[in-house]
């Protein structure tokens, strides 16, 4: 049953000009060989007649010779006319029998080689009319066998003949039909590749006409391909135009922040210094009081730049993942410590889940991922509270940040984590939410980074819940997690009595703040605006500096890693047992990127001098320790 559809299948396969050629045969030949097989079997019908009579005419030409022998029963006068028939042409057999069939005499040839043959049987009939015996005569059917072969041989070749003659003519027409077609195909393609493509006119009526439509439709495809390239073409110009319309507008955008930022940072750390140095030794509640709300302020200006700073580390590309294996619960501690006195001014409950999980992770970005998400949390949440739990999930964990502030609705939940873009605020409580836009756009630039993903979920006036996978790792030994901060007490705040500290920056109230600052801690501070006025220090000094810290941009375009340089080469310069520490309030990615690579620790203006009595410290410390394995080593 399967073999006509693979015909079926076959035929589909065959180009047009022989399908029809195909189409003209089968008919032909069907014809021809049904016209054979009629005139072969008249024919053949014919010659086996012929055959017959002639046996017939040659069993009675002997039944008339044999009357008088049979009659006297001579035997051998039979066996004589026997003989004499069996010699006619094509006889095999000739046979004499009596009425009660006795063979009386019998005659076979012996010059020829016996085939099929042709019995006839003809009665010997006395003169009274009485039957007296039986002829019957054998006659071969070779002649028949010959016509056979010569008829099967010309229907060979008249069959040939036909199909040649039926061929030719189908493929001539075949080809007068298929040709035009053809060139139809050709030039489809043609047009198709996009290149001008017109055939020519010829051939029957219905192929021209087909031929004069297609023309037309090409030329008429042509010119609509040329308008509408032209108008890709304008498109494309106009796109591109607009694109770098938009690129300058994004460079002058991020200068723009670069520098705002950049200037407003400069007093704002002046101020936070200004603020340490009034509150240094005051005991009045109420100056203590104004005291600490300037530092409150300062504190949220801080955080509107530290966003910006984020950013702007994250397109330098300066921050890299520092896989480590760390407790959660380490940083669930940090996140509590931070954030529990906000909760509770703000009358809310965090609630922070212990977890004996770990995970592979970098402890730093990770704890900038979770302080924004709190701090947003806290920030848009009037009732109720924050809480941070982790689940295992597989090989990962799941970190829930789960709130019941008024909630995100679904048309704005995927652009939040847009640079800039905020939902809009509603002040509560008198309470000022509004902020840059920048928490959760940093938490997602460093989720890339960390190569995991954040989840958000949120019901307007029912709260949010934010998710994000980290890997999990094996249990260890509790060790300190790289960038933990310490939960060191005032007690157990360093102590910098006796240290020669060099301080260069151009804005002159920074300085006045630092010295205030630096001497409140027993520090021994000189003050440089300038690289020559720093250098001019290093021409009068007795003893290097045991620290420098130097602001990133000075007057005149000059740069402090230059000027730490200039004093490197100084005759009585600084060399290895001199710290150094860059402050700087600089947010441009190329800038961050020199910074960097520079290998000289910095922190980012405003900063807090708690913050920048601890890294001086450090400071003092690494090079201190370098010291000792000199020595050691000599």
């Amino acid at each position: 049953m399967k073999w006509p559809f693979r015909a079926l299948r076959l035929l589909v396969r065959l180009t047009l000009a022989q399908q029809l050629v195909l189409l003209a045969l089968l008919p032909a030949t069907v014809a021809t060989l049904g016209a054979i097989a009629v005139l072969t079997r008249q024919h053949l019908a014919s010659v086996t007649e012929l055959m017959r009579a002639n046996a017939q005419t040659v069993a009675l030409q002997v039944a008339t010779v044999a009357q008088a022998q049979v009659q006297r029963m001579d035997r051998r006068a039979l066996q004589r006319v026997a003989q004499s028939g069996s010699y006619q042409p094509h006889v095999q057999q000739v046979q004499i029998w009596s009425e009660d069939g006795e063979i009386l005499a019998n005659s076979e040839t012996v010059d020829r080689a016996r085939g099929e043959g042709l019995q006839v049987v003809a009665p010997i009939v006395a003169e009274d009319g009485k039957h007296t015996g039986k002829v019957m005569v054998e006659i071969s059917l070779d002649a028949v066998e010959r016509a056979k072969r010569s008829v099967w041989l010309n229907v060979v070749l008249v069959l040939g003949a036909s199909l040649v003659g039926v061929g030719l003519a189908g493929w001539w027409a075949a080809r007068r039909i298929s040709a035009p077609i053809q060139a139809l195909g050709e030039a489809v393609d043609r047009l198709g590749a996009g290149e001008d493509a017109q055939v020519e006119v010829a051939g029957s009526a219905e192929v021209r006409r087909l031929q004069h439509g297609f023309n037309e439709a090409a030329r008429a495809l042509s010119e609509s391909r040329a308008l509408l390239e032209s108008r890709i073409a304008n498109a494309t110009a106009e796109l591109a135009s607009k694109n770098q319309q938009l690129e300058v507008a994004s460079q002058a955008k991020t200068r723009l922040l670069a520098a705002a930022s950049h200037d407003l940072r400069q007093p704002l750390h002046a101020l936070t210094l200004f603020s340490d140095g009034l509150a240094n030794g005051e005991t009045d509640p109420v100056r203590l009081q104004r005291i600490g709300h300037i530092r409150e302020c300062v504190e949220s200006l801080d955080r509107l730049f530290s966003g910006l700073l984020n950013l702007s580390q994250l397109d330098a590309g300066v921050l890299q993942p520092q896989w480590t294996d760390f407790a959660l619960d380490q940083l669930f501690d940090e996140i509590s410590r931070n954030f529990r006195p906000v909760a509770e001014q703000q009358n809310l409950r965090l609630v922070v889940r212990k977890t004996e999980l770990w995970v592979r992770c970098d402890y730093v970005m990770l704890s900038r991922i979770l302080n924004n998400l709190v701090s947003n949390s806290l920030r848009h949440t009037a009732e109720g509270g924050v809480l941070i739990g982790a689940r295992r999930r597989g090989r990962s964990v799941r970190i829930d940040v789960v709130d019941t502030g008024v909630g995100i609705a679904e048309q704005h939940q995927m652009r939040v984590f847009e640079e800039f873009y905020q939902v809009d605020p509603e002040p509560r409580q008198g309470r000022d939410v509004r902020g840059m836009g920048l928490g959760l756009a940093t938490v997602q630039r460093l989720a890339a980074l960390l190569n995991t993903r954040v989840e958000l979920r949120s019901k307007p006036q029912r709260g949010t819940c934010v998710r994000v996978m980290v890997r999990m790792a094996d249990a260890a030994p509790a060790l300190a997690a790289p960038g933990a901060a310490p939960a060191a007490g005032p007690e157990e705040e360093p102590s910098l009595a006796g240290v020669r500290a060099l301080v260069i920056d151009d804005e002159r109230t920074i300085l006045e703040g630092l010295q205030v600052v630096l001497s409140n801690w027993g520090a021994e501070v000189m003050t440089a605006q300038t690289r020559a006025e720093a250098l001019a220090f290093a021409d009068t000094w007795e003893r290097p500096p045991d620290v420098v810290v130097s602001d990133l941009l000075l007057q005149g375009g000059d740069n402090g890693l230059d000027v730490l340089g200039a004093l490197e080469r100084h005759p009585r310069g600084i060399g290895a047992a001199t710290a150094r520490l860059l402050v700087t309030g600089e947010t441009k990615p190329d800038r961050l990127r020199e910074v960097a690579s520079s290998g000289v620790a910095v922190l980012y203006k405003p900063v807090s001098p708690r913050l920048l009595r601890q890294a001086i410290s450090a400071q003092l410390a690494a090079v201190a320790s370098v010291a000792r394995e000199i020595r050691n080593k000599t």
